[in-house]
């Protein structure tokens, strides 16, 4: 992470804050005024970093791959970069106190990990993915694990043999390894794609209970265990409280830091979250696509949570294309909400294109899809008890053989 900095440093991407900071809500705040790197050198006398990747220019420059390339480049991915393991890291017994673990909302239960990659194993399957983490003391925290998700699948599988899902978090992690652990990917390919990510090749240490994990700035092994404890409330993705669950605690049994570690906190809502939770599925939705229309490009919009809202660029071929784009964009991400699908001439990037397109191309009754009674995301307020929820999918696109009636005119 710390060579990711200084290239951010080099383009001029980063605010260094020298006067003391504090942990509670200040750092937060702070970071929620910029998408620029913040690298705190004394909070609360640690030094810790926010919006690591907070914009596709940073996302552009973590991945080595020009921003206008990105969904096309990963919707190509092998999966097959090489992981080598190295020496195992020395461990010390777990404190949390030694970390400026930030608290970001008033109203949020408590400290938050946010940017933890969770490292799980079962079986002989690997697994990586980021879970928000609430601190009950200076060694246990409540994970909020979302049932059917593979951490929650593969800690299932442990209790029902009366075991503890081994695992290891790190924080300040190369932001290429952050992605592709925010990634979907198939079973047990989140080290490879990392590896990808990172040019081919990446070392990985061996934690007394058999995970293996990255490189980082902190790393902290354990076990997700069977108990539960009241989790949150936290504000999410959508900026609002998500509400108190019932979660699995986990226990860590030993911790490893470099000197002088920097830690790396993400603003819940903020706009790092939305680049990691909607980028990776882009390329999702643009493979998807690409199988049932001539795709020209898939924007997650930041106004739509970075997550709920995808506008799909595309080259029509046949009047009915726009729908079954619509209709592949939300088999191949389910918590999207709204699709709008516009022509080759609209920029997906411009949220005023996008509105032009939907003003002077949208006939209510005929390009408008309402599919009620299904599951979205959980993180929607407007999801009824039972988890369903409402999409809605728009032809934003020309009628063809009408093109001319619809072309904007220019000079």
């Amino acid at each position: 992470m710390r060579e990711f900095i200084e290239k951010m440093r080099n383009k001029g991407l980063v605010i260094d804050v020298k006067e003391p900071v504090s942990t509670d809500l200040q750092a937060a705040k702070m970071a929620s005024t910029t998408d620029k790197l913040l690298f705190f050198h004394n909070i609360e006398g640690k030094r810790a970093v926010m919006n690591l990747t907070a914009s596709r220019t940073s996302l552009s420059l973590a991945l080595g791959i020009d921003e206008k390339l990105i969904v096309r480049t990963l919707a190509d991915a092998k999966f097959d970069g090489r992981v080598v393991e190295a020496s195992p890291l020395k461990m010390e017994k777990p404190d949390l106190t030694r970390i400026p673990i930030m608290h970001h909302f008033p109203k949020d239960a408590g400290k938050y990990f946010t940017s933890a990659i969770v490292f799980s194993r079962w079986d002989g399957v690997e697994n990586a993915s980021i879970h928000r983490m609430q601190v009950l003391d200076d060694h246990r925290v409540a994970a909020r694990l979302v049932e059917g998700r593979h951490t929650h699948v593969m800690l299932k599988k442990a209790l029902a043999k009366g075991e503890k899902l081994p695992i290891a978090i790190t924080i300040g992690t190369h932001p290429a390894v952050t992605f592709a652990s925010c990634t979907r990917v198939p079973t047990a390919m989140e080290l490879p794609f990392a590896a990808e990510l990172m040019g081919g090749e990446l070392k990985v240490h061996r934690c007394s209970n058999g995970v293996l994990v990255p490189d980082a700035e902190i790393v902290l092994e354990g076990f997700i265990t069977g108990d539960l404890t009241e989790e949150g409330p936290f504000v999410d993705i959508t900026g609002t409280y998500d509400p108190i669950r019932m979660q699995h605690i986990i226990e860590f049994t030993g911790m490893y830091t470099k000197p002088d570690c920097i830690y790396h906190g993400i603003l819940p809502g903020g706009d790092e979250h939305k680049i990691l939770m909607g980028c990776p599925y882009e390329p999702k939705i643009y493979k998807a696509v690409a199988g049932v229309t001539e795709v020209r490009d898939v924007v997650l919009t930041k106004g739509g949570c970075g997550y709920l809202h995808a506008v799909i660029q595309i080259k029509k071929s046949t009047q009915g294309d726009a729908k079954n784009a619509i209709m592949a964009a939300f088999a191949a991400h389910t918590s999207l909400k709204h699709v709008v699908v516009v022509d080759e001439d609209i920029n997906p990037n411009d949220p005023l294109d996008v509105e032009y397109a939907i003003a002077t191309r949208v006939r209510g009754d005929l390009d408008v899809m309402v599919i009620t009674g299904v599951r979205g995301s959980s993180l929607d307020p407007c999801q009824l008890e039972d988890g369903t929820n409402v999409k809605i999918g728009v032809d934003a696109t020309m009628v063809l053989g009408r093109e001319a009636d619809f072309s904007r005119a220019t000079w």
